[in-house]
């Protein structure tokens, strides 16, 4: 049984998967360690190609009873039988997906090092706020997110928050106590063993 008390672990695809053996990466990554979320998050804006991959991935992940959402392309939400969306350009489009997808849906948002839009993305309903990058990382304008806003935000603000970009074993050590969720990308898939790791990030939460 997984500590309640300590971060939970948020994964994002990395920017393109080969479907010959991207699923069985994931596959294995997933029954390594808990996850509780998969995040959908491609480079490339061809709906055929984000269609077979959010196939491929959301077999994956619902067979082992974890959501999966999607970065931005809130279209495709229900027409894929994705559990939400993850906006990359903060709190904007939270209020009108909130009503269009209903309370069930997952609605995210990136909102840089910025409190104010995280804060107005909470009050727009959305399920969560992720700030970054953390550490070195081409996450967002490259600012960092210090400590400092996650240690503010978990006392003051009940939406979770989720700490991305540049993650390394010590800022997770350093960021458990003030963060709900770590997500996790480069960090994972750049790896030379990937499990290996997120096994590893995923002690050093404590």
């Amino acid at each position: 049984m997984a500590d309640t008390d300590l971060p939970q672990l948020y994964l994002v695809t990395p920017p393109k998967v080969e479907l010959s053996s991207f699923p069985d990466q994931l596959a294995r990554a997933l029954d390594a360690v808990e996850i509780a979320c998969l995040r959908l998050e491609l480079a490339t804006r061809d709906e055929d190609e984000i269609a077979r991959a959010a196939d491929a991935c959301r077999e994956v992940a619902h067979a082992r009873d974890i959501a999966i959402v999607i970065a931005d392309h809130v279209l495709m939400v229900e027409r894929l039988g994705l559990d939400g969306v993850h906006f990359t350009d903060g709190a904007r489009q939270v209020r009108k997906t909130r009503a269009d997808l209903g309370g069930d849906a997952i609605v995210g948002a990136f909102c840089g090092t910025s409190r104010h839009d995280g804060m107005t993305a909470g009050e727009q309903g959305a399920d969560y706020v992720s700030f970054g990058p953390v550490g070195e990382s081409n996450l967002g304008d490259g600012s960092v997110a210090e400590r400092d806003l996650f240690a503010w935000w978990s006392e003051m603000i009940e939406v979770p928050v989720v700490a991305e970009g540049g993650l390394t074993a010590a800022l997770v050590a350093d960021l458990a106590p003030v963060t709900d969720f770590f997500s996790l990308r480069d960090e994972i898939w750049s790896a030379e063993n990937p499990v290996a790791t997120l096994e590893r990030l995923a002690a050093a939460r404590g």
